[in-house]
């Protein structure tokens, strides 16, 4: 199951943003659409149809793909996913609650990420945003997950206080997020 939304984004010149993104709910795994000043319904279709071509990589097909009652989802995007075999639910209206797994990642993003940079056009918060999810999806331990990322490798490496060992840290995003692993 997956579920999409929208979320806007202010840029310094009073620039208003859509962003459109993915997210698996059982592996919490972030997939960015894309963003754009002027959502229309054919540029939703296209990068709906760019995603659900990535997620028919998988070995399981997507079965529910949940969604708001925007305006922006226009027949054509779920026709994208029920030709894939994927039944489309929306949410009741005025009830954010119901797409929980989606809100909650964007509440993740703009406080860890968008609510500290100065996002200037696109282009700039298309990079950020790929960087944070990359961050995201390989980095970034999850409660629900049992402190693993959904990529699914090991967040925390179990040891004892006696062993000594070399840990490398990347700055990513200017300092704004750090991946700690071990040295070779």
């Amino acid at each position: 199951m997956i579920a999409t939304a929208f979320f806007t984004v202010d840029t310094v010149w009073f620039q208003r943003l859509y962003v459109l993104f993915f997210i698996e709910i059982a592996s919490r795994r972030v997939h960015l659409a894309g963003c754009t000043p002027h959502p229309a319904g054919d540029w939703v279709t296209q990068h709906a149809r760019q995603v659900a071509w990535t997620l028919a990589e998988r070995a399981e097909p997507v079965r529910f793909l949940l969604r708001d009652h925007d305006r922006k989802f226009t027949g054509s995007f779920d026709g994208v996913f029920q030709t894939q075999g994927a039944r489309v639910l929306r949410t009741p209206i005025q009830i954010p609650e119901t797409n929980r797994i989606a809100e909650r990642f964007v509440r993740t993003v703009r406080s860890e990420c968008l609510d500290l940079l100065l996002i200037v056009n696109t282009r700039h918060l298309e990079r950020a945003l790929t960087v944070f999810i990359d961050h995201y999806n390989g980095f970034r331990p999850h409660r629900s997950l049992d402190l693993m990322p959904p990529s699914g490798r090991p967040a925390i490496e179990n040891w004892t206080l006696a062993q000594t060992m070399a840990v490398k840290r990347r700055d990513r995003l200017g300092g704004l997020l750090h991946e700690y692993e071990r040295a070779a």
